[in-house]
C-alpha cells in the first residue's frame, strides 16, 4: 500500500508537470533533485544498517534497559551521521545550515537578542528590506535563538550547528522507546528500540533543524512521561520546558498534543506529577511574552508569509494525499503497517468495552496502539490544515517518529524482516536523491 501510493504520487507529479501543472517539488513527491551518488557515509551507513538488522532485536530483548538505551541513542547518531555523510562532509554536513534561506545566514546580524525579539513579527512578511530568510521567518525565534545561543558559546559555523542538530535528533532513539517501555510494558519497549534508531526520516534529520526539533520534542514527551508514571516532579517540569520550547521552535510542533494527551491518559491517577509539567511551560511562555513576541501575533503573519511564497503555486489537491506519500518515504513501509494494526487493536478494545457496557479500561498493551494513533491523529490535522504542502519528510518528523511506538504490533518473527525493508529504503532514498535540507 506505501508503495502504491508513493508510485502513484510521483506518476500523477510526473504527468502534472508534463501537462504544465507542476507541483514545485523536485522529484515529486519528495523536495529532492534526482543524483545518484555514494560518499564517505555509504560504508558506515550499511554497517549500521546490518549490525542493527542482525543484533538489534536480540540485544535490545536481553541487555540491562540503560544499556540498550545508551546503545540506542549511539546507533541512531551513526546511522544518522553515516547518512548525512553519503553526501559528504561539506554537502552533507557542514553546509547544510548555512545557504541563504536557513538560520545561519541571519545569526551574525543579531547583536542584541532582546531587540531581536520584540522587533521578530515585523520582519515576518516578504517583500520588506528585513524580511528574514526563509527558515527563520517560518519559524518562531526559539529556532533562530537555539543556534544564535550556540554562535554565542563560541561554537558557530555550519559545522557544529550540524552537530548539534544531530546530537539532539538522536534522543529519538531513546525516547521513543523508553515513552513505551514506560506507558506499556518492558517488551514492547524493547521491541521498538531497533526501529526507533532505524528510521528512515533519519535521511533528512540529518542534518536539519526539524531533526532537532524531533528530538527535543521526543525528549520532552520521554520526560513527561517519567514523571508522570514514576511521580518525579523535576522530569515532569523538564518535559513542560522542552514540550512548551518546542512551541516556540515550530508553530507546528502545537500538534505534539494529541500525543501528550495519550501519556496523561495512560498516567491514571498518576496525574498530578502532571501538574508539574505546567510549572515548567509557565516561564518559557512569559519570558518570550515578556521580551516582545506574542505567538497567536506570529503565527498569523506566517500564514500570510506562507502564501506570499510557493505555497500559492502548490495545489491542494495534490499534496492533500501526496505527503501521505511522502511519508510513507519517510517513516518507512513498516509505519503503514504499525497504523493498520493500531487501528485495528483500538477498534477491537472499543468494542470490547461497548459490550460491556462501560468505556474499555486501558491495559498493558495501551500505548503500542494509542500512541501511534495520536501520531497519526497529528499527521492527518497538519495535512488537511492546507499549511503543510510539500516538504512533509522533514516537517513531520516530530509526528513521525511516534508511528514507531507501536512496531511491537508487528509479530516479534516479522520484525527484522521489517527491519531490513525501513533500512533499504533510507539507503535507497539517500543515494539516489540529493535531498534539499
Amino acid at each position: 500500500m506505501a508503495f502504491g501510493l508513493l508510485t502513484a504520487a510521483t506518476v500523477t507529479g510526473a504527468a502534472l508537470y508534463q501537462l504544465g501543472r507542476p507541483v514545485h517539488a523536485s522529484s515529486p513527491p519528495l523536495f529532492a533533485h534526482w543524483l545518484p551518488h555514494a560518499g564517505p557515509g555509504t560504508p558506515a551507513a550499511v554497517g549500521v544498517a546490518v549490525l542493527v538488522w542482525r543484533y538489534g532485536p536480540d540485544l535490545a530483548a536481553r541487555w540491562p534497559w540503560r544499556t540498550v538505551l545508551a546503545a540506542s541513542y549511539m546507533a541512531a547518531l551513526a546511522w544518522t551521521l553515516s547518512l548525512a555523510l553519503v553526501d559528504g562532509w561539506q554537502r552533507g554536513v557542514a553546509g547544510r545550515l548555512t545557504t541563504e534561506h536557513e538560520y545561519l545566514h541571519e545569526v551574525p546580524g543579531i547583536t542584541d537578542i532582546p531587540a531581536t525579539l520584540a522587533g521578530f513579527t515585523a520582519r515576518i512578511l516578504d517583500f520588506q528590506p528585513d524580511s528574514w530568510t526563509t527558515h527563520v521567518s517560518a519559524h518562531p525565534p526559539g529556532a533562530l535563538l537555539v543556534f544564535v545561543w550556540l554562535d554565542r558559546a563560541g561554537l558557530g559555523g555550519g559545522g557544529w550547528a550540524a552537530m548539534l542538530c544531530l546530537l539532539v535528533a538522536g534522543l529519538v532513539g531513546v525516547a521513543v522507546p523508553h515513552t513505551v517501555r514506560l506507558l506499556a510494558t518492558d517488551g514492547a519497549g524493547r521491541a521498538v528500540a531497533p526501529f526507533a534508531v532505524l528510521f528512515p526520516g533519519a535521511v533528512w534529520s540529518g542534518v536539519s533543524a526539524d531533526g532537532l526539533f524531533a528530538g527535543a520534542t521526543a525528549a520532552g514527551v520521554a520526560l513527561l512521561a517519567h514523571g508522570v508514571v514514576r511521580g518525579r516532579a523535576a522530569c515532569s517540569m523538564a518535559g513542560g520546558v522542552l514540550l512548551t520550547f518546542g512551541c516556540y521552535l515550530s508553530y507546528g510542533l502545537v500538534l505534539v498534543a494529541p500525543i501528550v494527551v495519550v501519556v496523561l491518559i495512560l498516567a491514571g491517577g498518576r496525574r498530578r506529577a502532571a501538574g508539574w509539567a505546567v510549572v515548567g511551560a509557565f516561564p518559557v511562555v512569559a519570558a518570550f511574552t515578556a521580551a516582545g513576541f506574542h505567538w497567536p501575533t506570529g503565527y498569523h503573519l506566517v500564514i500570510e508569509r506562507y502564501y506570499q511564497g510557493i505555497a500559492t503555486d502548490r495545489p491542494y489537491a495534490y499534496w492533500v494525499w501526496a505527503n501521505l506519500a511522502v511519508l510513507a518515504a519517510a517513516a518507512g513501509p513498516a509505519a503503514a503497517v504499525v497504523v493498520r494494526r493500531a487501528f485495528v487493536a483500538g477498534w477491537r478494545a472499543f468494542v470490547a468495552g461497548w459490550r460491556a457496557g462501560r468505556p474499555s479500561r486501558w491495559d498493558a498493551t495501551a500505548a503500542v496502539w494509542l500512541l501511534p494513533i495520536a501520531a497519526t491523529t497529528a499527521i492527518v490535522a497538519a495535512d488537511l490544515s492546507g499549511y503543510s504542502k510539500a516538504e512533509v519528510e522533514r516537517i513531520w518528523l516530530p509526528f513521525g517518529v511516534w508511528l514507531m511506538a507501536g512496531a511491537a504490533l508487528i509479530p516479534a518473527p516479522d520484525r527484522r524482516r521489517w527491519l531490513a525493508v525501513q533500512a533499504m529504503v533510507a539507503l535507497t532514498v539517500n543515494h539516489l536523491l540529493l535531498t534539499v535540507w
